[in-house]
């Protein structure tokens, strides 16, 4: 028989899967810190098939392998910060476990288990320079065919 006080219908299956909001910076009650054979690291660069370039906090890049359980679930960005689990076998390689959001960055600040001086997500400004300089003088004239 079905019950009779549940709620349903399309508004209640949307609402299923919305995310819980812990980016509060002092709501933070309890953290994943890294364990034996573990790392905190930062990405810095998506290389497709679930596999992401980390620099972690030991000194070393890593190539690391996002979990299954956190696949279409957590997603991840470039400067992000990560827990990453190395391979025995393999330590130049590792697997990402954990994603970290602001509030945990900051209460790891804290705690002093990741760098102060940390740039992540919002704070980190990306310039590049590519050498092309395209201000000219006005009696200048710029020749496409010698570029």
């Amino acid at each position: 028989m079905v019950k009779k006080n549940t709620q349903g219908g399309k508004a209640h299956k949307k609402k299923k899967n919305v995310p819980k909001d812990n980016d509060s910076k002092t709501n933070i009650t309890k953290v994943d810190k890294k364990d034996v054979d573990q790392e905190y690291g930062q990405v810095t660069k998506l290389l497709g098939n679930c596999r992401i370039e980390v620099n972690c906090f030991d000194g070393m890049s890593r190539q690391c392998h996002i979990r299954g359980s956190m696949r279409k679930k957590v997603w991840i960005k470039i400067n992000d910060i990560v827990l990453v689990s190395i391979r025995d076998f393999e330590p130049n390689k590792g697997d990402i476990i954990y994603k970290y959001s602001s509030g945990e960055i900051f209460f790891l600040k804290k705690e002093g288990e990741i760098p102060g001086d940390l740039k992540f997500g919002d704070e980190f400004e990306e310039t590049k320079d590519i050498g092309f300089d395209f201000h000219a003088s006005e009696d200048e004239e710029i020749d496409i065919d010698t570029i």
